[in-house]
């Protein structure tokens, strides 16, 4: 595990993609506790922008953003997953290969199902038990579909990462 003091700050990273990216750019997400930051950091500019779960599902975001991609080809469309939630759907970067979406998938990893923990620590704080996460590599799981994956640690390498995934002009998983 990193030193806290190494973590990206979520905040500045979905500032940033707020600003870096088009107006017209489809965001989709789950449900979890990386939602809070999502919804309070990005300001979408145009309407019909966001897909997001009304009901608290998670493994939502990425088939959400297949589905945005397939009928607005022409925009780009940013996935936001905790790995929990992530992982509920994973299997779609298979589509995603296959079609060639050009999808940018960033995940949020903190090893754990961070909303279902919260909850047991309020309710039950001696007898958190089943949301620890034993987590792939998730750069190397999406390379085994042919999707390039970078990791971001620290705040500031963000915006190069981003402008390379951009530029890239296919699927990429940045965790």
């Amino acid at each position: 595990m990193h030193a806290r003091s190494s973590w990206a700050i979520l905040a500045h990273v979905i500032s940033h993609l707020c600003v870096a990216m088009p107006e017209d750019t489809i965001i989709t997400n789950g449900a979890g506790n990386y939602t809070v930051w999502v919804h309070r950091f990005y300001q979408h500019r145009a309407y019909r922008t966001q897909l997001a779960p009304t009901s608290g599902s998670m493994g939502y975001g990425v088939p959400a953003a297949v589905a945005a991609k397939c009928v607005h080809s022409d925009r780009p469309v940013v996935s936001i997953s905790g790995d929990g939630c992530f992982l509920m759907a994973a299997q779609e970067l298979a589509t995603c290969a296959y079609e060639k979406l050009n999808i940018i998938h960033l995940v949020v990893n903190n090893g754990m199902y961070g909303t279902i923990r919260m909850h047991q620590e309020r309710t039950y704080p001696t007898r958190v038990i089943g949301t620890d996460l034993g987590n792939p590599d998730f750069v190397a799981y999406a390379a085994a579909f042919g999707i390039p994956g970078e990791v971001v640690e620290r705040t500031q390498d963000f915006p190069v990462t981003l402008a390379h995934a951009r530029a890239s002009k296919t699927d990429i998983l940045l965790n």
